[in-house]
């Protein structure tokens, strides 16, 4: 059967929102270029945060070519804050801040929030205009004291947007490079001998099963490699464009320091990165967990990306499972594991480095070890 090309992956809130309760920090910015998506999903979220009645907060919108408003979510109050100027540079920013407007108005509006009895405000966006009001800036920061805050906020390079971007109780969300430099190992090597063959090749769903991985890990990483003793898995990836080591190496240890070393560049054929590139993180992927969501990857890829010093594996119920995703502090131990071993040596000496997201349900943590689970997991779908 010819594979249908995946199709790019866009973030979603149930995506964000996963990772964000997972990270454990208090407010959640999303940040990004124009078009970036930022209100879009700002909107989803903040159902997710309250699906029966709207948040307090405020948001902007323009009138291309004239002026920029404020408007309060709640009583729907509005007062212009920007008014475009032909004269200033660029094609974009055009907009003068009326400071009055933020001054008098925008600071009533985010105090009114802050009496609010929900525990959430809601900002979009904070952008130059907003940055320029001293005491609308001062608002925000009281309203992040009083109350937990999920906000879009522009990429630029203004103090006080740093400032926000760069709070240690946020979650950032960069949708412009929301994955950052993070690579993949997928896990192809098993002998398959409780299967009774190459089970990776096994159909599942009409495809072959390794097929579920290399979609459930597509469009995240900076790099991805398969590290295969499968011929057949090998023409598989090589037809989609996906890099292979193939080997022969008998040990777990060997398909770890196989795949770390072609994504870092050492001894690669050819991988998705450019050679010596620096990641910041590596997940490394079973290739027979069929049910596993390409959410949950993103998940975890944003957790790697808001919480770079972290062990990052699903979990259901508190049991946790593969992929795991190791930061790169944990590289040379990886390349250098006990014969035998996988990542899994690394995961019991730092135990209080772990952390988890949690999975839909229990299917996505299941792998294939014999005809009867691929039957099993078949029903799930």
């Amino acid at each position: 059967m010819k594979h249908t090309a995946t199709p790019a992956y866009r973030l979603t809130e149930n995506c964000i929102w996963n990772s964000f309760r997972s990270s454990g920090k208090r407010h959640l910015i999303l940040t990004g270029g124009r078009g970036s998506g930022k209100t879009t999903l700002l909107s989803g979220l903040s159902r997710l945060l309250s699906p029966s009645a709207p948040l307090p907060g405020v948001e902007t919108w323009a009138e291309p070519g004239r002026a920029v408003w404020l408007r309060d979510r709640l009583t729907g109050e509005t007062v212009q804050v920007g008014r475009f100027d032909a004269s200033l540079p660029g094609r974009e920013n055009r907009m003068r801040p009326l400071q009055e407007g933020f001054r008098e108005s925008g600071v009533r509006m985010l105090r009114r929030c802050m009496e609010e009895k929900s525990g959430w405000a809601v900002i979009d966006e904070i952008g130059y205009l907003e940055s320029g009001c001293l005491e609308y800036c001062e608002a925000v920061r009281e309203l992040m004291e009083r109350k937990r805050t999920a906000a879009a906020v522009r990429s630029q390079e203004l103090s006080f947007l740093t400032e926000l971007r760069s709070r240690p109780d946020v979650f950032l969300v960069n949708l412009d490079e929301p994955f950052g430099k993070l690579g993949c190992v997928i896990m192809a090597s098993g002998l398959g001998k409780r299967f009774g063959g190459n089970k990776l090749m096994a159909e599942f769903e009409g495809a072959p099963l390794i097929q579920r991985t290399l979609d459930a890990t597509e469009g995240i990483f900076a790099g991805r490699v398969v590290v295969t003793r499968h011929r057949e898995v090998e023409e598989l990836c090589r037809r989609q464009g996906v890099p292979v080591v193939f080997h022969a190496l008998p040990h777990r240890s060997d398909t770890v320091r196989l795949g770390l070393e072609a994504l870092s560049g050492r001894e690669a054929e050819s991988t998705e990165t450019e050679a010596g590139e620096r990641l910041y993180g590596c997940m490394f992927c079973p290739g027979d967990q069929p049910l596993l969501r390409r959410d949950t990857v993103a998940s975890l890829a944003l957790c790697a990306a808001s919480g770079p010093e972290s062990i990052w594996r699903p979990a259901w119920k508190g049991c946790e499972g593969s992929p795991v995703l190791f930061p790169r502090w944990t590289f040379e131990e990886l390349l250098t594991l006990p014969e035998g071993n996988g990542g899994g040596f690394v995961v019991k000496k730092y135990p209080e480095r772990v952390r988890t997201v949690p999975v839909q349900d229990e299917w996505e943590l299941q792998d294939v070890d014999c005809p009867a689970d691929l039957e099993r997991l078949a029903e799930k779908c």
